[in-house]
């Protein structure tokens, strides 16, 4: 199977086409012509995943960020992004990115969210395709909705705005930096909102609304799980790996 074939199989369920015009999602390196033996998933391309991917025989890397952002100056395995770039082009590794697709996509990233917290009627947040509004099955204290948020994210901590004084029913969401949907989440009419990567400034917010910074990692992860049950329903005849090496780089004390 070539790599074209397994990234056809990504972009039936998140097509490209939907991916944020700033977004670099898709081939980051490796011809899409090369056959694959074998495939490792993870949430973050790494040293440490292409490491592991050499180690365990796979030649094409699926993660949700993309490796290359910006521009690149030159490549020095004495930095981070060198040491990836260098060590997959020497073991003719192909890495590939479902980013910004993967967040729009119907049973994507915030869909993901929207299942853990259980919301119903659920509908789009923002003009551009990201996050999503949804209701709870029942009202819930905010004194209650900040403990179960961290119970379903599995979060060691949040940050959020002053608790709702009324009960929490319709709620917000999107996956990631989440700052720039803050204005549809209030819009939205909705009683919290659920995001990653706020700025100070954005906890000053309207009485009406609750925000909850649950994390930018946190937010997404579930999304390798959802690649590989993708993957792994249309491919037999190679290895469909998660890596045993995702972390989440911010650490909590």
């Amino acid at each position: 199977m070539k790599a074209s074939e397994v990234a056809a199989i990504i972009e039936q369920f998140a097509p490209l086409e939907t991916a944020a015009p700033w977004d670099n999602s898709g081939f980051c390196i490796g011809s899409p012509d090369a056959q694959v033996r074998g495939i490792l998933v993870g949430f973050d391309c790494t040293p440490a995943l292409v490491r592991e991917a050499i180690g365990r025989g796979a030649n094409m890397i699926i993660t949700h960020h993309p490796l290359i952002f910006h521009s690149i100056k030159k490549i020095s395995e004495d930095t981070f992004l060198g040491e990836i770039i260098t060590l997959a082009i020497k073991h003719d590794i192909v890495v590939y990115a479902a980013h910004t697709n993967a967040d729009k996509a119907a049973g994507g990233v915030n869909d993901l969210m929207a299942d853990r917290l259980g919301l119903c009627d659920r509908r789009p947040l923002s003009q551009d395709g990201f996050g999503l509004v949804g209701s709870l099955p029942h009202p819930m204290p905010a004194a209650d909705f900040v403990p179960f948020v961290k119970k379903v994210f599995s979060l060691q901590a949040l940050r959020t705005s002053a608790l709702l004084e009324k009960p929490v029913q319709t709620v917000a969401l999107c996956s990631g930096s989440g700052g720039s949907c803050l204005e549809d989440a209030l819009a939205s009419g909705a009683d919290a909102y659920i995001c990653g990567d706020l700025t100070y400034h954005q906890f000053f917010t309207e009485k009406s609304l609750m925000v909850l910074d649950i994390g930018h990692f946190e937010s997404e992860i579930d999304i390798v799980d959802k690649l590989i049950s993708l993957l792994e329903e249309k491919i037999s005849t190679f290895a469909v790996l998660r890596t045993k090496d995702d972390y989440n780089p911010i650490h909590y004390f």
